[in-house]
């Protein structure tokens, strides 16, 4: 009789085995590719299937983490609830149980934890008079620690994250409506950002080898 330990196993319970080996694999082969010190915030959103989408696009696009400002306290109120949570789950295609979420009260509270970390922020807005206004494609995002900030669906970001921000970044738009929804401007905005920060890695390392 065989001694083997998918003896005791039901079909289901070996399926599962198999998957987590086959994610673990993934995992390990993308490790290399993540973005560290990446983090995309999102200020007030209000629909939680926004919030979901925006996880999907950052988590295949090898961005960190999330940080979310909730000052109405309308989404779940920490990372373990925020992987329960059916229409979050659904809208990111469980990205949302590989993604790092942080949640903070207040747009204040998350500028002072990034400020104490040394994060450089940057806010995705049209053109404001008097600030940094840097085309998408024309700017430089290799900053060693960087939160890139995206503001409420209906009236954009806060004038209190402009202030604290050193760019403002906006989309080229060429047509009548000069606008994009959340989910299709962190998907444009983070897929710029990061691929420089990679092809910026890959050239530090290559130049790490060279020595």
């Amino acid at each position: 009789m065989k001694n083997n330990h998918t003896d005791n196993l039901t079909m289901t319970e070996i399926q599962i085995t198999k998957g987590k080996s086959s994610l673990r694999k993934r995992a390990d082969k993308i490790k290399d590719f993540r973005c560290k010190n990446l983090i995309v915030v999102l200020e007030d959103p209000k629909d939680p299937t926004n919030v979901g989408t925006v996880i999907r696009n950052i988590n295949a696009l090898g961005v960190e983490k999330l940080y979310l400002v909730d000052s109405g306290n309308l989404m779940p109120n920490n990372w373990e609830e925020f992987k329960e949570k059916k229409s979050i789950v659904a809208s990111s295609v469980s990205a949302v149980k590989w993604t790092f979420v942080k949640k903070f009260s207040s747009t204040e509270q998350c500028l002072q934890h990034l400020e104490k970390n040394h994060f450089t922020s940057v806010v995705t807005s049209p053109h404001i008079k008097g600030r940094t206004n840097v085309i998408l494609h024309e700017g430089n995002y290799t900053q060693k620690k960087l939160a890139v900030w995206f503001g409420k669906e209906s009236i954009g970001i806060s004038d209190l994250a402009v202030e604290r921000s050193s760019a403002c970044i906006n989309i080229e738009m060429f047509g009548i409506v000069e606008s994009l929804n959340l989910a299709t401007s962190t998907g444009i905005v983070m897929y710029e950002i990061a691929t420089q920060r990679r092809e910026f890695e890959r050239k530090r390392k290559l130049k790490q080898k060279k020595k």
